[in-house]
Formats: structure tokens, sequence, C-alpha cells
């Protein structure tokens, strides 16, 4: 599913204007985005939690060229699904469709 298809989905469950869904869906991935720049977590109960982590400078090997080269520090993104997500993907044990 892309942007568009997910927009389209939630104007016909919420029985809305495609305008309007792509306006909430927006708002919604701006305020998890802002909330992830200052630091903080967002949890969506049953659903799973977004949050960001610091990862540390490593040494890498290019594999093309076998040479070692350093990754700096940064600050990343995670996303850990909630128990209620993982029940309901997981209905048939497990097996991708």
């Amino acid at each position: 599913m892309n942007r568009s298809q997910l927009v389209s989905a939630i104007a016909n469950k919420a029985e809305i204007p495609q305008s309007k869904a792509e306006k909430a869906l927006v708002i919604a991935l701006d305020s998890i985005i802002d909330t992830l720049t200052n630091g903080e977590t967002v949890s969506l109960v049953g659903f799973g939690s977004f949050g960001v982590r610091k990862r540390a400078a490593r040494k890498v090997r290019n594999p093309q060229t076998g040479k070692e080269m350093m990754i700096k520090a940064a600050i990343v993104p995670y996303f850990k699904a909630g128990k209620n997500l993982k029940d309901v993907v997981d209905t048939d044990g497990g097996s991708p469709k």
C-alpha cells in the first residue's frame, strides 16, 4: 500500500472526502515527526511505539572495494510493534502471504 492508497482507505472507512483524509494523514505524520525531533516517543496502545535511539560511530567495510571506513554517530528513528499488532499480523501462524 502506498500513500495514495492509504488516503483512499482512510477516506472510505471514515466516509470523508479524500482531501480531508489526506490532511488528517499529513497532520498525524507531521505530529509524529515533530515529537521524534524533540527526542520524545509516540506510543499508540495496541499498535506500537515510535522513538529515537543514538547510534554510535562505527567502522564498516565497503563491499565493493573492501576498504574500511567510519560511519559517524547518528540519532535514528525506530518503530516497535505492539502486542495487538503482532497478534493480528500473525493470525496465520507467521507465514508471509
